[in-house]
């Protein structure tokens, strides 16, 4: 089954859409994506490692999930859809709180560049990996993570390292939020 991403001009119009398995290339073109980061009542994030078999940043640590609406879906929809197909996880309220665009290449040259909204959820309870989405899983305390990402951005997705330090330089309120 095909998914398609939406590909937008530089102020986020939509200009048409491509499948998402031949848009990561060398030349990836501008589209629409999102970013989440769960955290849990203990003030922890949980963190993924990348599947070896992803096309673009494989087996790297990043936030909890990641991926692109499809044509007329919100980043807050598709947070919670991926998040169901990565982690097994439902039934969870995904709230948008920052704009964020970022263009990234791995070390096989495969481009990230995607406008893609940072979306924060809570969820207490432990994910059940898909493993062509996910390889490993870990929850860490909110600071020690930004301590980490400071201390060794390297060991982190480029864009897990600049979205968590726009969350902690907004102070998001990332903790505390009425469960739905």
């Amino acid at each position: 089954m095909t998914e398609l991403v939406v590909l937008v001009d530089d102020d986020n119009h939509p200009i048409g859409t491509a499948d998402k398995n031949t848009v990561h290339t060398t030349e990836t073109p501008l589209h629409r994506a999102f970013s989440l980061f769960l955290l849990n009542s203990k003030n922890q994030v949980l963190l993924t490692k990348r599947a070896s078999t992803k096309k673009a940043f494989p087996g790297v640590w990043t936030n909890t999930a990641c991926g692109h609406p499809i044509p007329e879906e919100t980043a807050a929809h598709a947070a919670q859809r991926r998040l169901n197909d990565e982690l097994g996880i439902s039934g969870v309220d995904v709230t948008e709180v920052a704009p964020y665009r970022y263009r990234f290449a791995d070390v096989n040259g495969i481009v990230e560049n995607e406008i893609c909204p940072i979306c924060v959820a809570q969820h207490d309870g432990d994910p059940i990996p898909n493993p062509n989405e996910v390889e490993d899983w870990r929850w860490m305390d909110w600071n020690v993570f930004l301590r980490e990402i400071h201390d060794n951005p390297m060991a982190y997705s480029p864009w897990s390292v600049a979205e968590a330090k726009i969350l902690a330089s907004k102070q998001i309120q990332l903790i505390g939020r009425e469960r739905q």
